[in-house]
């Protein structure tokens, strides 16, 4: 008698590796929030210069993102997602034994390029498992992030005030190596190959524009947002990007294909994803600041950094929680469902955060509220965006999709980080946001929340179970096989 057959084995072990690797990618981005405060002295410099160890990160997670989808789309996803793996390891390293801003700079730079792993996984897969199993798995594997980010954030605060700084990276080092190895071992190579040429002018012209825009986003609030600098990084980005997409449109094998990009369900979905990473990040920022500020303020509620990661936690609990209730309802009304409740839940949470916040137990409340918003959303843009796209450019779709996010979390970083700065109140010698900054901070997300939900009823319904379109590469080189 048989004992069952190994492909739903394989599956299972695909959908786990590829999860674990999307969550030690959220951990690699939540180790350092700890020692934000602590970076100047650690590494001898300015405020203003550590700044760029999380400066780094985004540019290169912005960069990356986009350009290893399309490599991974010609040449083989897990032989992509295997390089960005190692390009976060040799960062880990790096920033492991550095012990000035140069060398972490460059650390965070490399960790930055793992970003790509979520859609490269996502991407992989759809082409390793049958229909039935798509949602749940893209669903866990969009959820990766915020659990990695919220169970992350306690254990690197813990191991932060309990160690050297540096045991930080060596763990993310050691995480990484480890998913590496069990990707390796248990994650096939997809015979789905686009061909052609890599467009290098493409991918130069793309990096460039995006540094660009997101160094004006990220640096206005130290620079000016009037100041030469910045004034002209804006407008350099704009005029970058434009001859950048009209090369697109011109080039025969372009790193992003614009016309298959602005079918409504994929544009619309990207703006959303926009969105939603705008309102996801509000939460990330305010919500450990309100919980650590001395509670002589009034509204603070002085918890420890620990306290504080841990009351952030239960919320990356209830994403993975939440996942598979979103995989059910995109196979029963379609993902444009699932998204849709997700920005409303999103925006009850915020609603619940102007009623809740001078509690602990209601932070602990309306953030997981917020969480569960949050993976409905994220479960659901990959279903949207793989039923527009050939099964061929999935992976270049994903990282786009991944990089609209990445914009979103930027321009909240720095909006909500101007309200914070602005609206302060004086307690001794040291300034610190008021309450009434957090108060426009949530009404800020609520906003954003709203939005999102409105351009979601903008995407047009395309299959109603939100089923996948056949796996045909459009018109380029038969697949190959790659058997090494």
């Amino acid at each position: 008698m048989s004992t069952g057959s190994p492909v739903p084995q394989r599956g299972n072990a695909v959908v786990a590796v590829l999860a674990g690797a999307g969550i030690v990618v959220s951990l690699m981005q939540t180790l350092v929030v700890p020692l934000i405060p602590e970076l100047p002295r650690l590494l001898h410099t300015s405020s203003a210069n550590a700044s760029w160890t999380i400066t780094a990160t985004l540019l290169a997670g912005a960069v990356a993102t986009p350009v290893l989808g399309r490599l991974g789309d010609m040449y083989g996803k897990r032989r992509v997602l295997l390089l960005s793996l190692g390009l976060m390891v040799i960062g880990s390293v790096v920033s492991a034994l550095g012990g000035s801003l140069v060398p972490m700079v460059v650390g965070r730079a490399l960790q930055g390029c793992a970003m790509a792993v979520v859609p490269l996984g996502i991407s992989i897969m759809r082409d390793e498992l049958p229909p039935e199993r798509m949602g749940s798995a893209m669903a866990l594997m969009s959820s990766s992030l915020g659990v990695g980010g919220a169970l992350g954030l306690p254990a690197a605060a813990v191991l932060a005030q309990h160690t050297d700084w540096h045991v930080l990276f060596w763990t993310s080092a050691a995480l990484g190596a480890v998913v590496a190895l069990l990707v390796r071992l248990s994650v096939p190579e997809s015979p789905l190959r686009t061909g052609g040429r890599f467009d290098l002018v493409g991918a130069l012209g793309l990096s460039a524009g995006l540094i660009c825009l997101l160094l004006a986003v990220s640096k206005g609030g130290d620079w000016g947002w009037t100041s030469g600098p910045v004034l002209g990084l804006a407008v350099a980005a704009v005029l970058v990007l434009l001859v950048w997409g009209a090369w697109e449109l011109r080039a025969p094998s372009p790193l992003v294909d614009l016309r298959t990009s602005a079918r409504p369900q994929v544009l619309m979905t990207n703006l959303v994803s926009v969105v939603v990473g705008f309102a996801m990040y509000a939460m990330s920022l305010i919500v450990p600041q309100l919980l650590q500020l001395p509670a002589a303020t009034g509204y603070g509620l002085g918890r420890s950094m620990v306290e504080a990661g841990l009351c952030v936690a239960p919320s990356g609990l209830v994403m993975m929680a939440v996942s598979p209730l979103s995989a059910r309802l995109s196979a029963r009304k379609g993902p444009k469902v699932s998204l849709f409740t997700g920005a409303v839940v999103i925006a009850l949470g915020y609603a619940l955060a102007l009623l809740l916040m001078d509690r602990v137990w209601g932070v602990v409340l309306f953030a997981a509220l917020i969480g569960a918003g949050i993976a409905f959303a994220y479960a659901a843009m990959p279903a949207l965006i793989m039923s527009a796209v050939p099964a061929s450019e999935t992976a270049a779709a994903n990282g786009l999709n991944s990089l609209m996010r990445a914009i979103g979390t930027s321009t909240s970083s720095a909006v909500v980080g101007v309200v914070l700065a602005q609206l302060t109140v004086r307690t001794g010698p040291v300034v610190l946001p008021s309450e009434q900054g957090f108060r426009v901070g949530f009404l800020i997300g609520l906003g954003a929340a709203l939005l999102a939900a409105l351009v979601t009823l903008a995407i047009p319904t395309r299959r109603p179970s939100g089923a996948l379109p056949p796996t045909t590469p459009r018109t380029a080189p038969a697949p190959t096989v790659d058997r090494v």
